[in-house]
């Protein structure tokens, strides 16, 4: 039985994995079939697992996956397999990297008659995305726990209390670049923090619907201006939809090829070491490799104005 149920899994993984023959895989499981993720405990169907797999393979399109081996004793049984694949489409969010990533997981079976009736999986499809080194935050979006009661001043806030808190914080202004085959990218952010000085860290917080953030995304190095008091028509520029935004600006590269804007307080180039996927946004994780300083003022923002830095009162 072993020979001829591992057979089976072999020919129906390699038409449904391989080459998207989906429907293949009906023929190994029970009607009321159901798979469950070990790590999160979410259960999907056999239709919802083959809707996974055209999706991985929409970002994956030469995906190979090779059952490696599958150990049956009695009414359980286990599969190990490996796949390989190359990110050339868009995934969960992700813009294409172009990277190959491999990726092994375990599968452990509970059959009846023959069949699969529940598939228990140690490996879901985030994980080809953490082989990309690219990781959900997951903790930060978390449901709150149903059987906790809580007032009303708990849970989630309103939209408008959060933008009025955010305005509230005062930030400088960054311009966070690029370069993509030769063309300079940019976009004005202010979500930047240090996140360490030994080893020098960085992070930037970056909206995925920006024209920059494909480009961004598949870089391996990024440069972040700190814009000066001189610098308000940059701000303009950058925050508007300016089809070349460097075309009037004066700016030199990084070490590395990133665009550094000419006049800023402060500039930097840092490899791109983590990205953390937020949501609507993506998380930057960077180690910094050069920097440079000028005695010019910084730009500061607070509640959708900006001022000059020279002119705070010390408190």
């Amino acid at each position: 039985m072993q020979q001829t149920f591992e057979n089976a899994v072999a020919n129906a993984w390699e038409a449904a994995w391989d080459r998207g023959e989906v429907e293949a895989l009906a023929a190994l499981v029970t009607p009321d079939y159901v798979r469950v993720s070990k790590g999160s405990g979410k259960a999907s169907s056999l239709t919802q697992h083959q809707n996974e797999i055209l999706a991985i393979r929409e970002g994956f399109p030469d995906l190979v996956t090779t059952v490696d081996a599958v150990v049956v004793n009695g009414e359980t049984a286990a599969i190990f397999w490996t796949s390989t694949g190359t990110h050339t489409a868009p995934f969960m969010g992700v813009p294409p990297t172009g990277r190959q990533v491999q990726t092994r997981g375990s599968n452990f079976l509970t059959m009846e008659n023959g069949r699969i009736k529940q598939e228990t999986v140690t490996w879901d499809s985030s994980e080809l995305l953490a082989s990309l080194g690219i990781r959900h935050l997951g903790d930060a979006m978390a449901p709150a726990d149903p059987g906790v009661v809580v007032d009303s001043l708990a849970g989630e806030p309103d939209l408008e209390i959060m933008k009025t808190f955010n305005r509230q914080f005062v930030t400088g202004i960054t311009v966070v670049t690029t370069n993509e085959n030769g063309v300079p990218k940019g976009l004005a952010v202010n979500a930047y923090a240090s996140v360490s000085l030994e080893p020098p860290l960085v992070m930037v917080c970056i909206q995925k619907t920006s024209s920059t953030y494909p480009a961004l995304f598949a870089s391996s190095h990024l440069g972040i201006n700190i814009l000066s008091n001189q610098q308000k028509d940059t701000v303009s520029t950058f925050a508007s939809k300016s089809a070349d935004k460097f075309a009037d600006l004066d700016w030199h590269t990084g070490p590395n090829g990133s665009p550094l804007i000419d006049g800023s307080s402060a500039a930097l180039e840092a490899e791109i070491r983590e990205r953390f996927q937020a949501k609507t946004h993506t998380i930057f994780i960077c180690r910094v490799r050069h920097a440079e300083v000028s005695e010019t003022a910084p730009m500061v923002y607070q509640a959708g104005r900006f001022f000059d830095s020279e002119g705070l009162s010390q408190l």
